[in-house]
């Protein structure tokens, strides 16, 4: 894993707010991912990223609370970023895989209404990455297929956001360019 540095200093402010339940800065701390995950496409950052945007959108709605099982799925949550830390601080980039495919999993452990709640959070935050990693330049096709979405979801979620809107071929008028290459070579 590259850039481990920057991954362990990014858990280790989610921590922070985990703990506080700021969910504007864990989805902030997701975003940083995101450029991350255009470099590399590491699976397990991609993953985690989408993992930190569920979990700052299931604080900010707060609805779940109600729900029998989710003191517990929380708390397993909160551990499961802790152990991450310890894995990498000891290099230990097979445990600390082991355990973004554990917290994958916490949802499987679910009953109900929660569980339902929780896999509509999850589909919704991956589409929404995969828009983000869409945006910083990767193939609709493989950035669909890293994060397992439907290419339609991806291309209809970023058509509402406008990011397929932005014309980069757009260029200053003739006259302006030719004004500033005179600029530049006076």
């Amino acid at each position: 894993m590259q850039e481990k540095e920057h991954v362990l200093s990014i858990l280790e402010k989610l921590k922070v707010s985990l703990k506080d339940k700021e969910y504007i800065s864990i989805k902030s701390l997701s975003n940083h991912f995101v450029h991350h995950c255009t470099i590399d496409q590491d699976p397990d950052i991609i993953s985690l990223a989408v993992i930190i945007y569920s979990l700052s959108k299931l604080i900010e709605r707060n609805n779940f609370h109600k729900y029998r099982g989710w003191d517990n799925f929380y708390e397993k949550y909160i551990n499961a970023f802790d152990e991450m830390i310890i894995f990498l601080k000891k290099d230990d980039i097979n445990n600390f895989r082991k355990n973004v495919e554990d917290i994958r999993n916490l949802i499987q452990g679910l009953t109900g209404r929660l569980k339902d709640y929780i896999n509509d959070v999850f589909r919704k935050a991956k589409i929404n990455k995969a828009s983000r990693i869409y945006e910083h330049g990767i193939s609709m096709e493989k950035t669909a297929k890293i994060l397992g979405v439907t290419m339609w979801e991806l291309s209809e979620y970023s058509g509402n956001t406008g990011i397929s809107d932005v014309n980069l071929s757009i260029t200053l008028p003739i006259n302006q360019r030719i004004k500033m290459a005179k600029d530049i070579f006076k």
